[in-house]
């Protein structure tokens, strides 16, 4: 399998284009661009690397992780795959980033197929489970592909730390309890591809993590 991460926006989301080589089938994660240049490199890697893109997925529907979505449905046709408990927040996008100062007018698309715990997703020869991971926002999903060790955690778990609770709608005791019982579980080798951030491994968060101590 190959992996190329982008990282865009402002907030320094990280999106990830996996394919398999011998196929070309690709699926994306959590589309975040924002600007016109990003949404042309992102369009001209497609391109350039001959890749059908088969899914796009989101980990959780916070404002920064989609605002792609709409660029991904209208240059490849595909609606986005998620969890739905966090529909308010792509559905307010505006009102939200306006509490940011952030003057904003995009449309965050209907979601295609809403994801649930032990749905899976194949593209070329790989599969990937969906974990539901809820604590930093409600809907928040894993994506676990246990033949390539690696699982793409969204804003759950990242490099010695984990996410925001500080929302309404986030629970910390929830967060914590998903963390241990359905990644840290996961083989020690298991690359956690976060989104934001540097990849870390589920050994090395189990050993360095204060938060999961």
């Amino acid at each position: 399998m190959k992996i190329k991460t982008f990282v865009f926006n402002d907030i320094a989301v990280n999106t990830y284009l996996l394919w398999d080589k011998d196929s070309l089938e690709a699926i994306i994660i959590d589309p975040a661009t924002f600007y016109s240049d990003e949404e042309e490199e992102l369009k001209e890697f497609v391109k350039q690397n001959g890749l059908r893109l088969t899914h796009s997925l989101n980990t959780h529907l916070h404002f920064d992780h989609v605002f792609g979505n709409a660029f991904i449905e209208k240059e490849f046709g595909l609606k986005s795959e998620a969890n739905d408990a966090d529909w308010p927040w792509a559905e307010t996008i505006g009102e939200r980033l306006a509490r940011f100062g952030i003057r904003y007018t995009g449309k965050v698309p209907a979601l295609g197929h809403i994801l649930n715990e032990g749905d899976t997703i194949t593209f070329g020869k790989y599969t990937i489970n969906v974990l539901h991971l809820p604590g930093h926002s409600p809907g928040s999903l894993g994506y676990y592909i246990p033949e390539e060790k690696a699982i793409f955690s969204g804003d759950v778990l990242f490099q010695c730390s984990i996410g925001r609770t500080d929302f309404a709608d986030s629970d910390h005791s929830t967060l914590i309890k998903n963390i241990k019982e359905k990644m840290l579980t996961l083989p020690g080798d298991t690359i956690v591809y976060p989104g934001h951030g540097p990849a870390t491994t589920i050994e090395t968060e189990k050993m360095s993590n204060i938060y999961l101590q």
